[in-house]
């Protein structure tokens, strides 16, 4: 039976060396039998969380941007491909909005039991995603039922195109490829 596989790319950099790990684990999934789709953030319109809380009271956000589409996706999704570049030791700004902003998205069912895979990139070694990668489990620790699959780590990838090569690029085929 495939799966619904969404992979939410956040670099604002199209084509870097997480949207190329992206590729590799979409690639592997779909020749799996999985249905995939991938959102980059960057072409997004997604406000900040302005904490006001309204969505505690109403079930959704107050904000009209390109999050409801989203959080629809991630609704429907079994499983959800999160990947950043790291700066400065954790998430590229774009994860860390939208994962703020599914607080409202939160309030009503869907994000429950889901599978998730982490993709990350840096220019230093495993150990310096670490923090990252934390991040990314506490934002799951929120989602009733939430089960981390995987984490690709994209080490040693600074500049365009210095994944090429990298071995994260078949640990991401293959994850993606293993989901049935």
């Amino acid at each position: 039976m495939s799966k619904r596989v969404l992979i939410v790319s956040s670099s604002p950099r199209k084509g870097g060396n997480s949207d190329t790990l992206c590729d590799q684990f979409r690639k592997g999934a779909e020749e799996a039998g999985n249905r995939v789709d991938t959102v980059r953030l960057a072409e997004l319109k997604i406000d900040y969380c302005s904490a006001c809380y309204a969505c505690k009271t109403t079930g959704h956000c107050v904000k009209r941007d390109d999050m409801e589409r989203l959080l629809a996706k991630m609704r429907s999704a079994d499983v959800i491909v999160l990947a950043t570049p790291v700066y400065f030791y954790t998430m590229c700004a774009q994860l860390k909005t939208m994962i703020d902003r599914t607080l409202g998205g939160a309030q009503q069912s869907g994000l429950e039991n889901k599978e998730f895979y982490f993709i990350a990139t840096a220019a230093d070694g495993k150990a310096a995603m670490e923090r990252t990668i934390d991040g990314l489990r506490g934002y799951i620790e929120c989602l009733p039922g939430a089960v981390e699959k995987g984490v690709i780590y994209g080490a040693g990838a600074w500049q365009l195109g210095d994944i090429q090569g990298n071995p994260a690029m078949q640990e991401a085929y293959r994850m993606g490829n293993g989901i049935r």
